[in-house]
């Protein structure tokens, strides 16, 4: 399982005394651990990916404001996070896989207009999380369904 992985890889960290790691890791099973307190579930990988994906979201973001007021330091180490998130995602689509899953997607939900959008990202997200920003899939399931 990927929760298990990413506490190996803690213990691992904590080993190599590697702190900078061993804080991103933390930070994860913290958001990983918050998950299944609030919901009183067991998260599976699927679960995991799915707080690893906002995770990233949030960084992404943060890097972007960082950079925008001119702190270096602090998108530093939100890029160094987010590589260290993108270690326990699955290797990210092209946008010619993305642009075929979505094509299938508007096929299987029968999508004709933007009122569809749902149906066919309902389709979509499973297949893509954590392997393509949800974000940019949604513009291009827009652009399609408006063209």
């Amino acid at each position: 399982m990927l929760k298990t992985q990413i506490q190996e890889e803690m213990k691992a960290a904590m080993k190599g005394r590697d702190k900078r790691r061993l804080g991103v890791i933390r930070l994860i099973l913290a958001a990983v651990k918050q998950r299944e307190v609030d919901e009183r579930i067991e998260l599976d990988d699927t679960q995991v990916l799915v707080v690893l994906d906002k995770m990233l979201k949030q960084r992404r973001d943060s890097l972007d404001q960082y950079r925008q007021a001119g702190r270096n330091d602090l998108a530093d180490q939100e890029a160094y996070e987010i590589d260290v998130l993108k270690e326990y995602l699955p290797e990210a689509l092209g946008e010619a896989e993305i642009l075929s899953l979505i094509t299938a997607a508007i096929e299987n939900a029968g999508a004709s207009s933007i009122r569809d959008m749902g149906k066919v990202m309902g389709q979509l997200k499973p297949k893509l999380q954590g392997r393509a920003d949800m974000g940019s899939v949604s513009a291009l399931v827009k652009a399609q369904l408006n063209s």
